[in-house]
């Protein structure tokens, strides 16, 4: 059984834009991508296990001083250790970072999920002796914000620059890349998060995606 994390904030912990909770396990697409991977497989022997580890305000490697303790890049080591051994690593950060606080700009986001994936890479949750696979997925960009428009400002020209800085900075590591603005996009009722649709069509993306890298 192959096992793999996705590490994320809010939109991996599933936030609905809708209702401000949670969207249930099987509408995640973190719930969603388990099962199109398992489909098929036998239910007592799944071929692939899921760890979810999505955070709401979880930044690339930002400490937040007002959210407290949101740091992906610190967080990461313990989650994989823990979860180890490792076949793959989903990495989607970034939205976060757009916050006004943090004065952002693309290049700077961009290499916050470098290091991200850098540090999963060397993290030695993998098995001796194999390749260390992790796929970087760029956000959606935001759209028009609602109640979120003070935390944010104006982030829209800086979340549609990222998808380019994203794929330059994983292919200069060797990581694999996904541009999830290219197939979904995050809701227009609050501009941040992805509603039911948007997480289906997220999984089955990342499906194909996993199948690329881990099916040879």
């Amino acid at each position: 059984m192959k096992t793999i994390v996705c590490y994320g904030d809010s939109n991996t912990w599933g936030a609905d834009p809708a209702t401000g909770g949670r969207f249930d396990h099987r509408t995640r697409w973190t719930g969603r991508l388990k099962e199109l991977l398992n489909r098929g497989a036998d239910p007592e022997n799944p071929a692939y296990w899921i760890v979810e580890e999505g955070l709401n305000g979880r930044t690339t490697c930002r400490e937040d001083p007002i959210e407290g303790d949101k740091n992906g890049l610190r967080q990461l080591l313990p989650i994989l250790q823990s979860h180890a051994p490792l076949d793959l690593v989903i990495i989607m950060l970034g939205t976060n970072d757009l916050k006004i606080r943090f004065n952002p700009t693309a290049y700077d986001i961009a290499r916050g999920a470098q290091l991200v994936a850098k540090a999963a890479q060397r993290s030695e949750a993998f098995p001796p002796g194999a390749e260390p696979r992790v796929l970087m997925i760029c956000p959606p960009p935001t759209e028009r914000l609602s109640y979120f428009k003070p935390i944010f400002g104006d982030c829209g020209e800086i979340s549609r620059q990222l998808a380019p800085r994203y794929r330059q900075f994983a292919k200069e590591i060797g990581a694999n890349f996904l541009d999830a603005g290219e197939y979904i996009r995050s809701s227009d009722l609050d501009g941040i998060h992805l509603e039911a649709s948007e997480h289906a069509k997220l999984a089955e993306v990342v499906a194909q995606k996993v199948r690329e890298i881990l099916q040879p």
